[in-house]
């Protein structure tokens, strides 16, 4: 085990390094500059997200569909993640985590037109979509969708699965004194009356569950602030300089390098918020629009939540904690976050427990979904979208895959249980691993697909039209 866990480690250190960089970052800056900088709808697309389309074909609302990928976004990610960024790369860690979020709502744009445009409804009605479907049907690369397809349903018990359950039982167990395991039938009674139900079931859980612990943790954060007043402009300064003047760290984090910073800034920057990874238009593809673009503005605002957002608070409390209380333990993203909510009487660490509670359980649900749709996908092999539902061929196919589903249901259930009670350790470089797999093809199909991307965006948006219905295909 401890060969494999080096073997990943290292293939993890590689697929993170300057060309994964190079190519996540390039993706970001390039669509941002041809589509115009679609940061600046921002504001409409936070509207669009809570308005209803109740004429447009879809399984979901839009704002379902978007409560759906941010309760997959935000997580462990958002809190851990972040504060182990910094612990590894130093201040500097939060400035490119950041950016990766701002330039990455282009990419998050990119991906959720693209989802709707290639979308395909199956006969049942279901409306299936993602970068497989726009690797194939975009792009004739049927191979690569198969690809991305098994690296997103491996990916999902990892990320999704698996760590979250960890990160649940371990803190129950460190708080309150709850056994693992009993904290890990619990996650298993809960996730599994939810994730049976299907799309629909997950969507109506997280239109409630994602508002409610976004507000919590954000209004946690700002109480830390207003007590880190003093230290709050030092560590925004601090961050800045970090990021791109190694020296300028100081203190614990003498050692880190621009490198580093970017490094893993970038990865948890990912892992939060998932822009170009390719998992996100997987439930976008599941929205009633009635035309990409308005999918795509919605799917856009979801990085500006997770990471523009939250991810900043998040590392500005961190770092002012650092400066603030110099002796907390830098080494430890864990240990350092739950120094810095600490800090809140009586209330802090109460806080900080049910923001990570909330936020891995939401985890859980949404990338049961992805890892659903992507086993249906590879189960599907060619995509039949005509009503032959009395036909016995197509009848034993539609009944196979919904077997396959069901199967993958009841063992990301089961993994629940055992990434509770288990050592992690080998997991989460295996999940970096898959995360940059997925990533890989899912942005060289952004990339050549970008054409599409425009003209879709000249049709709706840019002339004013995003009230136009589109074609179904």
């Amino acid at each position: 085990m401890e060969q494999i866990n080096v073997f990943f480690e290292d293939l993890s250190s590689l697929l993170w390094g300057w060309p994964m960089i190079v190519l996540l970052l390039g993706t970001h800056l390039f669509l941002t500059i041809r589509l115009k900088f679609p940061q600046r709808k921002i504001g409409t697309a936070i509207r669009l997200s809570v308005s209803r389309d109740n004429n447009a074909t879809g399984d979901v609302s839009q704002f379902g569909a978007l409560a759906t990928a941010l309760a997959a976004t935000i997580g462990t990610g958002n809190i851990i993640g972040v504060a182990t960024a910094i612990s590894l790369g130093g201040p500097g860690a939060v400035l490119w985590c950041w950016l990766t979020g701002v330039f990455g709502i282009s990419t998050k744009y990119a991906e959720g037109l693209l989802a709707i445009k290639y979308r395909v409804k199956t006969p049942d009605g279901k409306m299936l979509g993602g970068p497989m479907y726009a690797l194939e049907r975009g792009l004739g690369w049927k191979w690569a969708g198969v690809l991305f397809a098994l690296f997103t349903a491996i990916a999902a018990f990892g990320i999704g699965n698996t760590v979250q359950a960890n990160a649940m039982s371990t803190l129950t167990f460190e708080t309150y004194g709850i056994p693992q395991y009993l904290t890990g039938l619990v996650i298993c009674l809960l996730a599994g009356a939810v994730i049976l139900g299907g799309v629909k079931s997950i969507a109506r859980v997280c239109t409630m569950l994602v508002p409610f612990m976004a507000i919590f943790y954000v209004l946690g954060c700002i109480a830390i602030l207003f007590i880190n007043g003093t230290y709050v402009w030092p560590a925004i300064r601090l961050i800045c300089e970090s990021a791109f003047t190694p020296a300028a760290a100081g203190g614990g984090f003498v050692g880190t390098t621009v490198m580093m910073a970017a490094r893993y800034g970038i990865a948890r920057g990912l892992f939060s918020n998932e822009s170009g990874m390719g998992s996100a238009p997987i439930v976008a593809a599941a929205a009633q629009t009635r035309n990409p673009v308005r999918q795509a503005l919605v799917s856009a605002s979801g990085t500006f939540w997770d990471t523009v957002v939250i991810c900043a608070l998040t590392g500005i409390v961190i770092v002012s904690s650092i400066i603030a209380y110099p002796d907390i333990d830098y080494s430890n993203g864990a240990v350092l976050t739950k120094a810095a909510f600490s800090k809140i009487p009586y209330i802090g660490a109460p806080l900080l427990s049910i923001g990570l509670l909330t936020f891995a359980f939401s985890t859980i649900l949404g990338w049961s979904y992805y890892g659903e749709r992507a086993v249906e996908y590879l189960a599907r092999g060619k995509q039949d979208t005509k009503d032959n539902t009395a036909d016995s061929t197509s009848r034993a196919k539609a009944a196979r895959v919904k077997g396959t589903v069901n199967s993958y249901r009841v063992l990301y259930i089961i993994a629940l249980f055992i990434g509770s009670i288990m050592n992690l350790g080998i997991v989460w470089n295996i999940a970096d691993c898959m995360n940059a797999l997925m990533a890989i093809p899912n942005l060289l199909s952004l990339l050549l697909l970008s054409g599409v991307i425009v003209k879709e965006t000249r049709e709706y948006l840019w002339s004013g039209q995003l009230d136009k219905e589109m074609e179904e295909n």
